[in-house]
């Protein structure tokens, strides 16, 4: 693990252009599913980042020819070598999206090995889910050590209508049973499942594949299995997390952003906070074809120079993002008035908020509730990035702080995003990042 650090200094207004990467929380699923299809596929928009490289690992693996073409972000991907079921534990511990594979494994093999899975530490984020949804499809799940054996059961009927109702929309368990139903013979229904613009993106690569899925009114996904799958072409979604740290990255530094190619219809809740905070923000902004605008893709912000403090709380999409909550929180630090923010997704979320008190925030956390007091300025510190979006947060405080702030924590960082510090520096952010391993 790395023990470098970013290095910050206060930067004056950001303003510019830029291009999104592909969604890291898609990616990962979508490099997962091409276990389903015996043959080479390719992916576009592919990010350079960590967790896309511990993917890469583990499905080579299982077996398959992987080639990451790193600078035009693009990944051929031969499954038909894949003659492995097993993953293992260094692989699962690295990353909890490891998860994903069990799905595509079980549909491929009839079976799957997998250690319970690691990550950032952000709460249980129990993948119980999961695993009462793959009973109920007649998977048999036996805990041996750190490992998980499952088996699909041979009295198992493979005519049938299964109905799986998730407790509670999880995107994770979503895309596992879906993976797993599109070569499971007879129908299955997932009630109350989760839709966001990534799982959206698994469901376009799986109905490339030759799967037939079906998006039903009230949250519900119908899939009718098939006997098989076919290779793709597919160029993943741009990074919708990516784009609210840029254009948060604006709003604290009273700045202008134009993202051409960011989709403001997966992130409207948010950009309605933008607007609500005095924010001046356009959507439709990429010009996508001779007939005129795009309605959806691109977005313009031009930064407030007093922005207000807004309320939120996080939820299942289209709520707001639990993955920006940490650095919209870190905006929040230096407006006008009191914020509130709960976060519902995640229980232990918010161990940003006493990294971003050492920078002078007024802040007061009870458990998921936090009250976030604006003050007038944020000072430099030495602080430690507990997470993905935490490291996102502190980032974006540490270019308005008062002097230099230090953090450690920097595999977070690489984990969740590609060269974001050399955007942040293009748009002219005072950042440099110091790798020492």
């Amino acid at each position: 693990m790395s023990n470098g650090h970013i290095l910050l200094r206060k930067s004056s207004e950001l303003h510019g252009t830029i291009e999104l990467t592909g969604a890291k929380n898609a990616v990962l699923v979508i490099i997962a599913s091409l276990i389903l299809a015996n043959g080479k596929s390719i992916l576009e928009n592919v990010p350079n980042s960590a967790d896309v490289q511990q993917m890469i690992a583990l499905l080579t693996d299982l077996g398959a020819q992987v080639y990451f073409d790193r600078e035009n972000n693009r990944l051929e991907v031969d499954t038909s070598t894949i003659d492995r079921f097993e993953v293992k534990q260094e692989i699962m511990n690295k990353m909890r999206a490891s998860i994903l594979v069990m799905g595509p494994l079980l549909a491929r093999f009839g079976r799957a090995k997998v250690a319970l899975p690691g990550g950032c530490l952000i709460g249980a984020r129990p993948i119980n889910y999961h695993l009462l949804g793959f009973k109920k499809m007649g998977v048999l799940l036996e805990e041996a050590g750190a490992f998980l054996n499952a088996v699909l059961s041979s009295h198992h009927s493979m005519q049938n209508h299964n109905r799986i109702i998730l407790e509670y929309p999880s995107v994770g368990a979503t895309e596992n049973l879906m993976m797993f139903a599109t070569l499971v013979p007879g129908e299955t229904y997932i009630i109350n499942a989760a839709l966001e613009p990534e799982v959206l993106d698994l469901v376009d690569v799986l109905r490339k594949m030759g799967a037939k899925i079906e998006i039903c009114d009230g949250m519900i996904i119908r899939i009718k299995g098939v006997d098989k799958l076919n290779p793709i072409n597919h160029s993943v979604i741009p990074d919708r997390l990516e784009a609210g740290a840029l254009l948060l990255a604006a709003c604290i530094t009273q700045g202008e952003i134009h993202l051409p190619t960011a989709r403001a219809d997966h992130m409207d809740i948010f950009l309605e906070k933008l607007r609500e905070m005095g924010h001046e923000v356009t959507t439709g902004t990429n010009p996508a074809s001779d007939l005129g605008y795009n309605m959806h893709q691109g977005i313009k912000l031009k930064a407030t120079k007093f922005p207000k403090a807004v309320s939120f709380k996080t939820g299942p999409y289209p709520g707001f993002p639990t993955d920006l909550q940490a650095p919209t929180m870190a905006t929040l630090c230096i407006a006008d008035g009191v914020s509130t923010v709960e976060e519902t997704v995640f229980e232990n979320r918010m161990m940003h908020g006493q990294e971003l008190q050492k920078m002078g925030a007024q802040i007061t956390i009870d458990r998921t509730h936090a009250t976030i007091r604006g003050v007038e300025m944020l000072y430099g510190a030495e602080v430690i990035a507990t997470d993905i979006r935490a490291s996102c947060a502190l980032v974006l405080a540490g270019l308005v702080a008062v002097s230099q702030t230090k953090i450690t924590g920097i595999h977070h960082w690489r984990r969740g995003y590609e060269k974001l510090e050399r955007k942040i520096k293009l748009l002219g952010g005072n950042i440099e990042i110091f790798d020492e391993e």
